[in-house]
């Protein structure tokens, strides 16, 4: 039962932090490759994103059920669980946020401009809230990412204090 627990936990960040770390990368080569249409790149940024969270999310409560299951079963000290939790908390926080309240304010903005955000003037109010948000958004992304590799080091400093 302890090798299942944490090889779910495992299985939990690599797949959160792997998505994290790989989304840049794919978005990138999305409008490299769609360069003159800027909104069908952007179109297709932002399902992935929102594949991106939905992978979170889940890995986020798979690896909150584990770690509160962890000391019950004697695989980590009650006490070695409790910060990797407030920063997987924090991270579910943070991507129910962009899910939840980035997204559908960026989608208002794109859609109050006529559609493509890039067709209108920068210093125009909305292309200036939805770069605000765009930039925002990319702030929370990294933000989970630093805190998942915050929690995946203090499991791994949980793994030497095992009961």
């Amino acid at each position: 039962m302890k090798t299942l627990l944490r090889t779910l936990l495992s299985f939990s960040f690599i797949a959160w932090l792997g998505s994290e770390v790989f989304f840049p990368v794919v978005a990138q080569v999305t409008f490299n490759s769609l360069s003159p249409d800027t909104h069908t790149a952007g179109t297709i940024v932002g399902q992935l994103i929102r594949i991106l969270h939905g992978i979170g999310l889940v890995s986020g409560i798979v690896a909150l059920a584990v770690l509160a299951l962890a000391p019950a079963w004697n695989v980590y000290k009650p006490r070695a669980v409790l910060a990797p939790m407030a920063l997987v908390v924090l991270m579910i926080a943070g991507t129910v946020y962009s899910q939840y309240g980035i997204i559908p304010a960026m989608e208002r903005d794109r859609i109050a401009s006529g559609g493509t955000i890039n067709s209108t003037d920068p210093s125009n109010p909305i292309t200036a809230d939805f770069n605000k948000l765009h930039n925002r958004s990319l702030w929370v992304e990294e933000t989970v990412l630093l805190l998942g590799l915050a929690a995946v080091v203090l499991i791994a400093r949980a793994e030497t204090t095992r009961v």
